[in-house]
């Protein structure tokens, strides 16, 4: 297991070991369906493994192997022990009471990822968020306030999340957001305050690049709304675009998807103003709470 992957928990896991399934039943010419067939299951089953939408059972993974004629020992123990990790718990797993199913698999493919693009319109970017600011994110939207003990352990998530900026191999995180998130004191003046100064020192570490578009730039592209553009350094790990809905997400890995936003994102760095000026952007938005 790489250093990456072992990041990115089950979900990483899950995906590689798909995506090795699949290469050797396409070399093995098998159809789905007959894969299918020798592990009690159908084609839609191969279909969810083979990208790593489901979890896999040791037993099915060995019989998949003897279909394929996998008589590599060491490889063959490689993919099985893989099977048995993917099947490990993630960390954020212990808040699956609170945050929705369609949300754990983005969760493992952050802490997988060697490089997150952003693009936000209303919110500084979660990866940036103090607790403050984030307890009172997780408040907006609501029919009811949320018990106190919730918002604590959905705050705590968020905060655990940051640590991909830290580990020992930090992820790199670009993000580009509207200037619109300078100005809207969510949390009220003294948190906002808080916030734009943590945005601040955030904007000065060397995994970070944080650009802000300016109001007076006109309109740029991807009126669409806010996603975020996943890259990962494991060859068996496709790039990914994840687009949160207020009820469910989207998860992108087709090529002519990807090249789409790619662009999309290219020209949102364009029409953004330079990494350099983010800062004196920032303080000017601090010295509009004086």
């Amino acid at each position: 297991m790489t250093e990456s992957g072992s990041f990115g928990g089950p979900t990483a896991l899950r995906i590689m070991l798909g995506a090795h399934l699949r290469r050797l039943r396409e070399e093995a010419g098998i159809s789905r369906t007959d894969a299918g067939w020798a592990i009690r299951g159908s084609e839609s089953k191969i279909s969810r493994l083979e990208l790593g939408r489901v979890g896999f059972k040791v037993r099915d993974v060995d019989d998949l192997l003897t279909l394929y004629k996998l008589d590599d020992p060491e490889q063959r123990e490689r993919l099985l022990m893989l099977a048995r990790d993917a099947n490990n718990p993630g960390w954020w797993q212990r808040y699956d009471d609170l945050t929705p199913t369609w949300f754990h698999s983005y969760l493992g493919l952050e802490m997988a990822a060697d490089l997150i693009r952003t693009f936000e319109l209303q919110f500084v970017p979660g990866l940036l968020q103090t607790p403050e600011y984030a307890r009172a994110v997780v408040q907006l939207g609501r029919d009811r306030p949320l018990p106190s003990a919730e918002v604590d352990r959905l705050v705590t998530l968020r905060m655990s999340r940051q640590a991909v900026l830290t580990r020992k191999r930090p992820a790199r995180l670009w993000a580009v957001i509207d200037e619109a998130v300078l100005r809207r004191p969510i949390g009220g003046d003294a948190v906002f305050r808080a916030q734009l100064e943590h945005l601040l020192e955030a904007s000065r570490r060397h995994n970070v690049t944080l650009q802000v578009i300016p109001f007076d730039g006109g309109g740029y592209p991807a009126t669409g709304g806010a996603f975020s553009l996943l890259r990962f350094n494991e060859a068996d790990l496709p790039d990914v675009v994840y687009i949160e809905h207020l009820t469910s997400a989207v998860y992108l890995d087709k090529r002519e998807d990807l090249d789409l936003y790619v662009v999309t994102m290219d020209a949102l760095a364009v029409a953004a103003a330079q990494p350099r000026t983010t800062e004196r952007v920032i303080n000017d938005a601090i010295k509009r709470l004086d």
